[in-house]
């Protein structure tokens, strides 16, 4: 049995006539929302499915705490505006959106998050706590807890280390007002009505006033009441959190009290669950980085399908990693494995469990390999015609529509998580290797090529093929030596075609590209010594020659700017920064978009180079940025820093490299 129908059955049991049960998740929109925060929503929604499926009806609630108050601003945040400190203190929906592109603060990162969910297919009833509250929903629940304020003192004195002070108990309200005057919640009550439906009260701008709880509704109640209270009025059975809350001292335990003594309910089912891991990022992931790591940002490389399938098949107390790195391929190739044997006939029991919470409406998963795509999508210039022939060259009838959201995918992931991996064929033979190969090396070079040459062999037999030649070049070995001799000679070719020492499967490789291709990579004839000799000799000569008259002539120079102090070269912050990416920006003659490793997690520049650099040759280069210049928005990318270049009237531009090796975010002083 699933862990969610585990959960599901223990909510039927607490009450088993209810009509309609009611599964609740609920974030505070301070910013974007992490993905970590997904395990929310993803464990309620399973838990509500699960309830579905033994024959009830249940519902997803999502809570938007955006009543909350402001209270720091997020590093992206305080990079896009200035001075937004003076709105601490109040609730987000109250506070200016910083991108300008929505009503305020809260709209802005809410609609980020609802955006993404539409893409997994979860049916989700929204609760905005600003309407509600501000609606007076609530007014007689807050009247309630001011009435009881004493015994909600006292149980959260209980699960505090240190003593009450005098007089503590009886100034302390529940309740936070929000000053008409400077919209904060820094009004403080003075007294209280009796009946607890007025209070005094006086804010630290220095306005004071009357609230009237039975008619004013601008106020909330303090987390771990608002908390219960909020179960009471929606009548919630199970609710999710972070092990924060599910501690021994933590807000469930305080809150679930309060729903009993207070409020008289009994709190839903509660399900702690452990966070999220991050596996192969460049850096701390943060807000300002290229790769926030939201629902949007994985979606990028990963299919919502697989994104629940890990949410699904890992038990909430146990932690799981997404994955930037080369490992995010292993849980493609898991997901497909486990995908097929929930598909089976007849399924695997287990498989189709979690399966049935890894499944969005309205769309079918095909099972083509991430690897293949990944591995030879490079090769292919991810054209989609190519990868069809490919596929069809190894047996498989995978058409365009069949892998063409997960070419997209694994054409972002290679590109901008994962450079290295990306494979290529050398444009020219690989002659400083093949200078170092010794000769048995390059006798099963040409041993291969020359069967190569030969009519085409079937997958199995080229196999069979590739590992005989070490020992047809060498004569027989020992089983160790053999296997040895084959990875060396695996290192080579992939040397020799590719210019580095691994890639994708090698008889897949060799039985689906072009012949045409790769063959003259391992053609090492004496006339092409000769013409890589001349050409050798051609750049060193004009390396060392004096330059063209028109390159000698001394440009006009031009003026020094004013001086400046230590203090102003001080503010300007250069560091060393590593190129990932390199990109043409789309209707741009002279754009090119850089992704950097900076060491802090990661940067995008936009640079006036395209006409003195290719793209794919400043890949993996290291330049200097100025990357405390202020953002600005060039050929619709936003462009964090500027990179230092030589440059003068009628002279190419020539960036400013580190002449040795130094480590991303190496500071220039």
């Amino acid at each position: 049995m699933h862990w969610s129908e585990e959960i599901a059955q223990k909510i039927i049991d607490r009450n088993p006539d209810k009509q309609e049960y009611v599964c609740a998740a609920g974030i505070s929109p301070s910013g974007s929302i992490h993905i970590g925060n997904f395990r929310d929503i993803a464990t309620s929604w399973f838990v509500a499915k699960a309830l579905i499926k033994k024959g009830k009806k249940a519902t997803l609630l999502f809570s938007w705490d955006e009543f909350d108050r402001l209270r720091k601003i997020p590093k992206n945040v305080a990079e896009q505006v200035q001075g937004w400190e003076k709105y601490l203190g109040m609730p987000y929906s109250s506070v200016p959106d910083p991108y300008g592109c929505c009503e305020s603060y809260a709209k802005h990162f809410e609609n980020e998050f609802e955006q993404s969910l539409k893409y997994f297919g979860i049916p989700v009833s929204f609760r905005y706590q600003t309407g509600m509250y501000l609606s007076g929903c609530y007014s007689e629940l807050i009247i309630q807890a001011l009435k009881k304020r004493r015994e909600i003192f006292d149980i959260l004195d209980s699960f505090r280390t240190q003593d009450a002070q005098e007089g503590e108990r009886e100034n302390y309200y529940p309740v936070s007002i929000f000053c008409p005057e400077c919209g904060k919640d820094d009004a403080s009550v003075v007294s209280l009505s009796e009946d607890c439906t007025k209070a005094e009260y006086k804010c630290k701008c220095g306005h004071s006033g009357t609230f009237d709880f039975t008619k004013d509704f601008n106020c909330k109640l303090a987390w771990k009441i608002d908390w219960p209270m909020r179960w009471k009025y929606e009548g919630v059975d199970f609710e999710p959190g972070g092990k924060d809350h599910a501690s021994p001292n933590g807000s469930y335990q305080t809150s679930r009290i309060i729903a009993k003594e207070v409020f008289d309910y009994e709190a839903p089912l509660f399900q702690g669950y452990e966070f999220i891991g991050i596996k192969g990022t460049t850096g701390k992931m943060s807000g300002s980085s290229g790769l926030n790591l939201t629902p949007a940002t994985l979606l990028k490389i990963y299919q919502p399908e697989v994104i629940l399938w890990l949410y699904s098949k890992t038990i909430p107390t146990k932690a799981f990693d997404f994955c930037f790195d080369d490992e995010i391929l292993r849980q493609y190739f898991e997901f497909d494995k486990m995908l097929n044997s929930a598909r089976a006939d007849p399924p695997d029991e287990t498989a189709r469990d979690i399966m049935y919470n890894a499944t969005v409406p309205g769309r079918e998963v095909v099972t083509v390999p991430m690897s293949h795509l990944a591995s030879f999508g490079p090769i292919m210039d991810f054209k989609p015609e190519l990868l069809e022939t490919f596929f069809e060259k190894i047996g498989f009838n995978y058409k365009l529509e069949d892998f063409a959201e997960r070419l997209e995918l694994a054409k972002y992931w290679v590109e901008q998580c994962s450079p290295e991996s990306i494979n290529r064929l050398l444009e020219e033979n690989n002659w400083e290797y093949w200078d170092s190969m010794s000769e048995n090396s390059r006798r099963e070079i040409e041993i291969l090529a020359e069967e190569l040459r030969k009519d085409d062999r079937s997958l199995d037999d080229l196999n069979t093929m590739i590992y005989s030649i070490p020992e047809r070049a060498a004569g027989p070995m020992e089983p160790k030596v053999k296997k040895q001799a084959q990875g060396q000679f695996f290192k080579n070719v992939y040397t020799l075609l590719l210019g580095k020492d691994k890639g994708p499967r090698l008889y897949l490789f060799l039985h689906a590209i072009d012949k045409e291709k790769y063959l003259p990579l391992m053609e090492f004839t004496e006339d092409k010594r000769q013409a890589y000799e001349a050409a050798k000799a051609a750049a060193a000569a004009a390396e060392n020659a004096e330059p063209p008259a028109a390159e000698a002539e001394a440009m006009e120079i031009p003026p020094v700017k004013p001086e400046i102090t230590i203090e102003d070269f001080q503010k300007l912050d250069l560091r060393v920064c590593r190129i990932v990416a390199a990109e043409p920006i789309k209707k741009s003659r002279s754009l090119l978009k850089l992704t950097l490793d900076d060491g802090m997690g990661g940067r995008e520049i936009v640079s006036s180079i395209k006409d003195c650099y290719d793209c794919e040759k400043l890949v993996g280069r290291d330049i200097i940025v100025l990357v405390n210049l202020k953002p600005a928005k060039l050929g619709k990318v936003m462009s964090q820093g500027m990179l230092l270049a030589a440059a003068g009237e009628g002279h190419s531009c020539s960036l400013l490299m580190p002449d040795t090796d130094r480590p991303a975010g190496t500071i220039i002083t």
